[in-house]
């Protein structure tokens, strides 16, 4: 690869962690408003709609997808850095939040302390449960993404895609809602409904960035000439 296209690729990496980054971080800090999707009809099962979610889990598809990108593109070692960048982002986000929620409002504030705290006031606890559960998740993501590529000789693409998201966003929705009963931020009644429906539209939508994943993987091929099981090192 000549030094151009090493560029290319280097800038390329950091918009796909800035993107990464941003999803996680935003997702952590609006995860307390939930809604309704039924693109089903009101389908239940197991007294869960299909769906009624946290808007906090809208970005995370897209935080997988990137992950999945990068290992397949960039190799495990640059997936997982990737993964610890937004943790410590995660934390910083997490310091800004709990000095704005402990500086007093003016008089006047369009935002008084009393409704600033209830939207950010938990934010401590839930973000802590949020990064352990991604934590976790993501580097499950990675292990099993590489696990069935090695498997599949680096062929069919779509089975570590999907193997490799289902299993970890698994154990990111499980993870997540026992922690948020756990610190009672959710009533423990609502854990097998929120459960069945936020890991229904996960892997709804690991359906559905299947060929996205494709074409960008199709795309850097392409582009930077590489064959099966080739990995473009930027370092």
């Amino acid at each position: 690869m000549n030094q151009k296209d090493k560029f290319l690729a280097q800038r390329i990496y950091f918009i796909l962690s800035g993107l990464f980054i941003c999803s996680l971080v935003v997702s952590n800090l609006i995860f307390q408003k939930f809604f309704y999707w039924y693109p089903f009809g009101k389908s239940e099962f197991l007294g869960a709609k299909f769906f009624e979610i946290s808007v906090g889990v809208l970005p995370y598809p897209i935080t997988f997808l990137i992950t999945d990108l990068i290992s397949e593109i960039y190799g495990k070692n640059k997936a997982n850095q990737v993964v610890t960048s937004g943790i410590f982002a995660s934390i910083f986000s997490l310091g800004i939040v709990y000095v704005a929620n402990h500086v007093p409002a003016i008089e006047g504030s369009p935002v008084d302390d009393v409704l600033f705290t209830k939207v950010f006031g938990q934010t401590a606890l839930a973000v802590l449960a949020s990064m352990l559960a991604y934590l976790a998740a993501q580097y499950i993501d990675i292990q099993v993404y590489h696990f069935w590529k090695k498997v599949t000789s680096g062929k069919m693409l779509w089975v570590r895609n999907n193997f490799s998201t289902i299993t970890s966003q698994a154990v990111d929705t499980f993870t997540v809602l026992l922690l948020l009963c756990f610190f009672e931020i959710l009533p423990w009644n609502v854990f097998g409904k929120l459960f069945i429906s936020g890991f229904a539209f996960k892997l709804f939508i690991a359906l559905l960035d299947t060929p996205f994943l494709y074409l960008f993987v199709f795309i850097f091929r392409k582009r930077f000439n590489l064959k099966l099981n080739d990995e473009i090192s930027i370092d």
